[in-house]
């Protein structure tokens, strides 16, 4: 080491960097005591460095250790079993909520006492409005329930089929009402009657089929007008030469006429009046209804 870079004090050489004493080379030698009153006994002349005539050493230095402080040792970077140092992390503290300030019950109670005191009367018209008021704000919401539709389709759908079919019927039993009731009164009167399924334009059934023992009635009657006619089916052992002989020439003489309709002879006399025979049955049509001989006709071959 350069002698420049050390200090000799009480008679040891000290590092004038590190302030460290320098070994020395000579053999060691039994440690001389040294007396305070040798080392002060004369003003000593200054061993400050002056920095500005000394140069900084070019070697690297390390810094003074404490007493008491470890040495620190350097660690190779091809080494890698060091652990790093566990980093503890940092517990937040609870977030603090401020409380309000709450009033004193008897405090408010007073100050409500007060405001009563001091507030206007109220008429009852502004009480009534001020409790309906409270009574639409407090009222509860309508909770709009599922149609019956909605939750019962099926039913639904068999109901509807159900009222459709029975309308159906009703309407067929409604047009064929005078047949059925026709069908009635022939087997109450023990013959075989039926409805003519012709009947003349403006005219239609009026009242209920009538019978009597061994013949059935049908009462037409005209829709706009006074006129009509009824249709009779009785039993009979005539032939179309007797109904001509005791029933038509009885009537009106040689005032006839003779129609031929489908193996039928119809005769046909007065202002619409007929009379014919098929099968055991005379049928005859009497009234004021004016009756033309085709409508006479399509009636004969109906029934």
């Amino acid at each position: 080491m350069n002698k420049n870079n050390t200090v000799t004090i009480g008679g040891k050489k000290y590092d004038s960097v590190t302030g460290l004493p320098v070994a020395s080379s000579n053999p060691a030698s039994p440690k001389q005591p040294t007396h305070a009153a040798g080392i002060h006994a004369s003003p000593q002349r200054s061993q400050t460095l002056v920095r500005r005539v000394i140069k900084k050493p070019t070697g690297t230095t390390k810094p003074a250790r404490k007493p008491g402080q470890t040495m620190d040792i350097a660690r190779s970077r091809s080494i890698s079993r060091f652990a790093p140092h566990p980093v503890t992390a940092v517990k937040e503290k609870p977030a603090t909520v401020d409380i309000p300030a709450t009033k004193h019950p008897l405090l408010a109670r007073t100050r409500q006492a007060q405001a009563a005191k001091q507030a206007p009367a109220l008429t009852s018209r502004e009480v009534k409005e001020q409790e309906i008021a409270k009574a639409l704000a407090t009222e509860t919401p309508k909770v709009h329930k599922k149609k019956f539709v909605r939750r019962h389709p099926r039913f639904v759908t068999i109901a509807s089929i159900s009222v459709v079919v029975a309308v159906a019927i009703a309407y067929v039993v409604y047009l064929n009402m005078p047949a059925l009731s026709v069908r009635v009164a022939a087997t109450q009167a023990g013959i075989n009657a039926t409805y003519p399924q012709y009947q003349p334009d403006g005219y239609s059934l009026d009242g209920p089929v009538t019978y009597t023992d061994g013949a059935v009635s049908i009462h037409f009657a005209a829709n706009t007008g006074t006129s009509k006619f009824d249709i009779t089916q009785a039993k009979s052992s005539w032939d179309s030469t007797a109904v001509l002989d005791n029933l038509v020439k009885k009537a009106v003489g040689d005032s006839y006429i003779t129609s031929q309709e489908r193996g039928l002879t119809i005769y046909t006399y007065g202002s619409g009046d007929a009379a014919w025979v098929n099968a055991g049955i005379l049928y005859t049509i009497v009234g004021d209804a004016p009756l033309s001989g085709d409508q006479i006709r399509h009636i004969a071959t109906s029934l």
